[in-house]
């Protein structure tokens, strides 16, 4: 039994080390976010293109250009007050898969700008980019 158990925590570290379920996250939102008609194709496309811009140094190429993002951000803000709520803010980040599920994100009472909301979706995809 204690095998078992720490074999199961050795692939829990694995995943956790190289942020494989981040990953994984985001790339099934991006899918679900474009809905391409051959999704098997597009996931591969995307890999290819992570795999050839980190073997060239090249920047990461963003799922989430400006304008999805800005889409975005005016979806959930329909008093168009250029504000989101905090809550509103927590799901956009998990829908896009760039929240983890034990991730806690500090409230500090204050509503997200879209600035704010940018900013946070670009350095998090950013990051998940590093650890691929």
């Amino acid at each position: 039994m204690q095998a078992r158990g720490s074999r199961e925590q050795e692939a829990r570290d694995y995943l956790e080390k190289h942020r494989i379920m981040e990953l994984l996250n985001y790339l099934t939102s991006t899918l679900l976010f474009f809905r391409p008609e051959k999704p098997r194709e597009y996931l591969i496309s995307v890999l290819e293109r992570l795999r050839i811009a980190k073997m060239t140094g090249l920047a990461f190429p963003f799922f989430m250009d400006h304008s999805n993002i800005v889409s975005m951000f005016e979806m959930m803000d329909t008093s168009n007050k250029g504000t989101i709520s905090f809550v509103q803010y927590r799901e956009a980040l998990k829908t896009l898969g760039l929240l983890t599920a034990d991730e806690v994100l500090k409230d500090d009472g204050h509503a997200v700008t879209l600035d704010k909301f940018r900013r946070e979706v670009n350095k998090r995809m950013e990051e998940i980019w590093a650890a691929f």
